[in-house]
């Protein structure tokens, strides 16, 4: 299974920041959305992402609020990315690696999506269930007449 797999299933919807915008207003739109990411955009180019993670390390950073801190000062700027022909198996070990809960999905310097560690659990857990549900239809599909070994006797 590939990246594009996983994000013809999902939908392209991205939530996008300006570096320059107000951590406040960043962290407002990731509450309203109900989403743990938002993309850093500047001018087209991806520039970085800003995720929950950033967010509370800056609050606890700065006492306890957000104040006057820009997305730009506590956003990765240099974040894990993939291609929509990246396996799946290949992106998990990345992620884990690097403990990336997001991964934008770049195809040349276009932004083609986001995944998220959750999308990657869900369709390997997909996946399996798929493959168990075809198992256990073959197995009850077994021609007549052939047995099963009967266990050596002890």
């Amino acid at each position: 299974m590939k990246v594009s797999d996983i994000l013809r299933v999902k939908g392209g919807t991205l939530f996008t920041v300006h570096a320059d915008q107000p951590l406040a207003d960043a962290a407002a739109t990731m509450a309203e959305r109900d989403i743990g990411s938002l993309l850093v955009m500047d001018h087209g180019d991806l520039v970085g992402v800003l995720t929950f993670r950033e967010v509370i390390v800056a609050i606890v950073r700065n006492g306890g609020t957000v104040g006057d801190l820009r997305v730009r000062s506590v956003m990765d700027d240099a974040p894990l990315t993939c291609t929509p022909e990246t396996e799946l198996d290949e992106l998990r070990r990345l992620m884990l690696g690097r403990h990336a809960r997001y991964t934008p999905v770049m195809s040349q310097r276009t932004l083609m999506g986001v995944i998220s560690f959750y999308d990657v659990a869900k369709a390997v857990v997909d996946a399996q269930d798929f493959e168990n549900r075809m198992l256990k239809a073959y197995i009850r599909d077994w021609p007549a007449g052939e047995e099963e070994a009967a266990p050596p006797a002890l």
